[in-house]
């Protein structure tokens, strides 16, 4: 079975990068559509970014639109989010996920694999 399992969060400040990654074991990772999806305290998970088999589609919220970049490397079976200009309201836990197959990037029930989250924090 597919297991994704994040890494690179951590604490920075405002305006700072961060670098997370989703490294992906079992079925070839380029066989699925991805995705990541954040969660702060008290609220629901929302979307963030996604992007297709091969890496040709990308989606993003509108909250980070132009600061974030999801990419992927097949070979790697590993998908990356790129997050510029870090807020403190990006603050959450972030968690990548697969999708066999989906209709919509932007809804989390359409992933059938998720990773166990990665904390970022930005301080203001």
């Amino acid at each position: 079975q597919t297991q994704l399992v994040e890494s690179g969060g951590g604490l920075v400040q405002a305006g700072d990068s961060l670098r997370l990654s989703c490294a992906a074991s079992g079925r070839t990772f380029s066989t699925y559509a991805a995705g990541w999806f954040r969660q702060a305290p008290g609220k629901e998970r929302e979307f963030v970014a996604a992007i297709s088999w091969k890496g040709g589609s990308t989606w993003y919220a509108d909250s980070v639109k132009g600061r974030f970049t999801i990419s992927r490397d097949n070979a790697k079976n590993t998908v990356y989010l790129q997050m510029n200009s870090l807020k403190p309201e990006d603050t959450a836990v972030y968690s990548c996920a697969a999708a066999t197959m989906w209709h919509s990037p932007y809804i989390s029930s359409e992933y059938d694999y998720w990773g166990q989250g990665t904390q970022v924090t930005v301080s203001s």
